[in-house]
This record gives C-alpha cells, structure tokens and sequence, in this order.
C-alpha cells in the first residue's frame, strides 16, 4: 500500500478511537502508540440522517482487516476501496502497492499486500491458491466478479470453439468509488427497465445488487472471504459510505433530497465562462443519460440501462469510409473478451434478415453485462440486456481516472471521444424515417446532442468542476 495511504488509514483509525472516548490508557494501531485521552462530551454532529455511532462502527469495519474479528483473506474494504485513491482502486495505485511489495520482500520475504489474493489473480482457475499473475489487478486496476451464467448462455471453449461445460463466467471489473452512494442506486423517478432485477437502477455496475448492505455482503463473501459477516456489521457500512462525498455542495444537496426539500440546491462550484459554457453543453449531450440529482438517473424517454460500446470488442463500421470509429481496445483488455452461445429471447435483426426467437447465435463481449443476470438477449436493440450497464454518477470524477467499467478511458478526453463515436454510432443505426433515438437527439429529428469539435475545451472544462 501506498506511504499516503496508510497514514491515511492510521490517522482514519486513530482519530476515530480518540472520537469515541476511548478511556485513559493506552490505544495501539499496529507499530502506532499513543496514549489516550479522558472521555470528553462529543459535540453536536450531523451524520447525514445516519446514526453517529453506527457511523463510526462502519468507519472502522471500513479500514479493519478483520472486521469484527471474522475469519477472512486480510482484505479491508479500504484495500479495494482506497481512502488515498478517492474510495476507489486505480491501475496506478494497484502497480505503486505491487512495487512497494516486492521492495518490501527483498528485506522481509514474508511481507504481505492483502490486495494481491489469489482470488483476483488472473490464473486463479489454473493454480487456485498458488496463483500469482495479477495482470488485471495491475495493468487495468480490474477484479475477479464471477457470475452464475444463466440457462439460454453458454460459454465456448476458446480451444476446441465448441460449447463449454462452464456454469460460470469470470468478468473482469474496476472498483468504483464509494463516494456520494447516498445519491446512486435504485431510483423510482427515472424510466424503468422491463425486467429484474432492479428495473429502475441499482449498485453495481450492473445494478444487480439493491441495497448498500447487500452490496457490502457481496464484497465481504467474494472479495475478502468471510464467510458469514452479521447484519450488524454491514448496516453499520452502509452507514459510514452513506456520509462519503466529494464535497460541501455535493453533501448539501444529499441532505436535501434525504429531507425531501422540493428545491435541490446547484452542487456546482462557481464556474467560469468557459465552464459555464461546458455545462449548457453537458446539458444538451450528457443529462439525458446523466440526471437526476446523482446524475445517475436517465430522463425519459431514454432508457435505463444502456450499451456505451465501451466493452471489448468494440463496433467497428463496415462502410467505407467508416461514419464512426471506436478507439480499439488494447490487448491488456481484449484479452478478457469472451465467445457466448445464446438463445435468442425474441426475433432479431441479423445481416440477412430477422433471426427467429429460440435460434442459437454466438457474441463476443469482455462484459456482457446484464445479459448475464436475465439471459434476455435479442429483439430490439435498446431493450435488448447484451453489453447493458447501470448509469454512474459523475460528481468526482475529476479525481477518479481511468473510466468505464473496464478503466479503458485513461482521460476525460478519451471520455468524450468515446461518446462523439458513440453518438455517430447511433445515427447509423437508425431505421431511415424513423424517429431519432432520444439519447442522441432532442427532438426525436436531429441528431444535435453530439458535443461539436468547437465546445470539446468548454465540456471538458465542465466536467473537471463536477
């Protein structure tokens, strides 16, 4: 771990004792010793509707390797989720720890980074426990989420090309952050998905998970292997994540909406024109996807998940000259893509016709997304789940490089060269006299929400204030 992360850490924890009131003696954090002070009456504090003691609870369950004394594999919520990484795992944070570990070895052969488990190693299905290639852990900051494939997918065999006997998939996807979850999740006033689970959004990225408790279960089960965390323990999580964000404003508008207040104060810093500028551009091309008050919430009529083509393989146009071009993915990422056999939910558009519902097709995909909660694949294309994602929120995200599912956007501008292929795609898929798809357009006519080259510096300039 990083020098700044486990001061951070150190002083997280320290700090928390010293709240609390711990009684005269002595407080010991690892080689850290101070001595403590009398209990002191704790001042007025406002724990974001959250109870103040549970809060504390979950701070330090948070950055407790042994959260309650639980058996597990040494993993902190805080080694994925780092406190110096704005609560979220970058590939340069996860290298910086994996340089610092083998330094530390050539003094101490038995030292120790519960990041690198063989759980999250990418020959883990080969070795098990022996297991050592952290690639994805350390090129593209991913982990391990396996996934129960449902009945109508199957995986292919990349040797033979023929349908395999796995009942599972490996996907690899990175950490988010923990910031702000008090404005993400499920949100009845967005547009809902017709089919479970968690039809108006979730945690996740795939929003299969409903509840910040359920969300810590899952990482303590498959992630640090505990084997049964208590209730107790994970409210008490969901309690300390619920105070986590960027800033002032941001807070200030959760407590808003947690008070049910009819107008939402603007979280926006003071902006200047160039930024000011960015925002009407953001509005025109982002929010209709990016609403809401966590900017998570997609406006209807544009539906509540979608496919950014941000998976490995991309879209690639068979006209020449190409009307759209995705950045191709890198090796490091491509590796991850997998060949699928599916059966076809509903009948679908194939290059020569409609494909019958019930025929048997083959995709390949690093993620396929939700597809493999419903095994829905196939009919029309945006309710179609193959490739479909939850919408992020983007408070932050100046601080939270790389981006997408799959850190396969090193820079805001990757990011919105990303989104002007992705608006060209559109365009080349709709049917001609066809009304426009309101994720691209505003009048359901023009296809005039694609960021021109002119307002690229104002958008980027926005985005780096949110």
């Amino acid at each position: 771990m990083k020098t700044s992360s486990l001061l951070l850490t150190g002083c997280l924890v320290l700090c928390s004792m010293l709240w609390t009131g711990a009684t005269a003696g002595t407080v010991s954090l690892a080689t850290l010793t101070v001595h403590a002070v009398p209990r002191l009456p704790l001042p007025a504090v406002d724990c974001g509707g959250e109870p103040c003691d549970a809060v504390l609870r979950g701070l330090h369950a948070f950055l407790d390797r042994t959260p309650n004394g639980l058996d597990g594999n040494g993993r902190a919520c805080a080694d994925c989720h780092m406190p110096a990484d704005s609560f979220q795992l970058s590939p340069a944070s996860a290298e910086a720890r994996f340089q610092f570990l083998q330094w530390r070895r050539r003094v101490d052969p038995g030292a120790d980074d519960p990041l690198f488990r063989p759980i999250d190693a990418d020959d883990f299905r080969i070795n098990g426990e022996t297991a050592a290639d952290f690639s994805n852990l350390r090129q593209n900051g991913l982990v391990r989420i396996t996934l129960t494939l449902p009945p109508t997918i199957r995986l292919i065999d990349p040797v033979t090309n023929a349908v395999s006997n796995e009942t599972t998939v490996d996907v690899w996807r990175s950490v988010p952050t923990v910031n702000n979850v008090a404005l993400t999740g499920p949100d009845v006033s967005g547009p809902v998905w017709p089919r479970d689970p968690n039809p108006t959004g979730g945690y996740q990225l795939d929003a299969r998970i409903t509840t910040l408790q359920e969300q810590a279960l899952g990482a303590l089960v498959n992630h640090a292997q505990i084997s049964r965390p208590p209730q107790k323990l994970l409210d008490d999580l969901s309690s300390f994540q619920r105070t986590l964000f960027t800033n002032q404003h941001v807070r200030a508008l959760a407590d808003a909406v947690r008070q049910g207040a009819t107008a939402l104060p603007d979280p926006d810093p003071p902006l200047n024109e160039l930024e000011q500028q960015g925002k009407t551009v953001f509005e025109r091309a982002c929010s209709q996807c990016h609403g809401g008050a966590g900017q998570s919430t997609p406006v209807f009529p544009v539906n509540r998940f979608s496919t950014i083509s941000s998976q490995c393989p991309r879209p690639v146009d068979t006209v020449t000259p190409a009307r759209f071009s995705f950045a191709e993915c890198p090796s490091r990422l491509a590796r991850n893509a997998r060949t699928y056999e599916i059966v076809l939910s509903l009948p679908t558009q194939g290059p020569a016709g409609m494909i019958p519902a019930g025929t048997k097709v083959r995709r390949t995909s690093s993620d396929p997304g939700r597809a493999l909660q419903t095994g829905f694949v196939g009919g029309p294309g945006p309710f179609d789940d193959w490739d479909k994602l939850d919408v992020p929120g983007l408070r932050g995200l100046r601080a939270t490089a790389p981006y997408f599912h799959n850190n396969s956007a090193a820079t805001l501008e990757e990011v919105v060269d990303h989104y002007v292929q992705f608006f060209k795609r559109i365009e080349t898929l709709t049917i001609p006299g066809a009304a426009a798809s309101p994720a691209a357009s505003t009048d359901g006519v023009h296809f005039d929400r694609i960021p021109r080259p002119e307002e690229r510096a104002a958008l980027l300039a926005y985005l780096r204030k949110l």
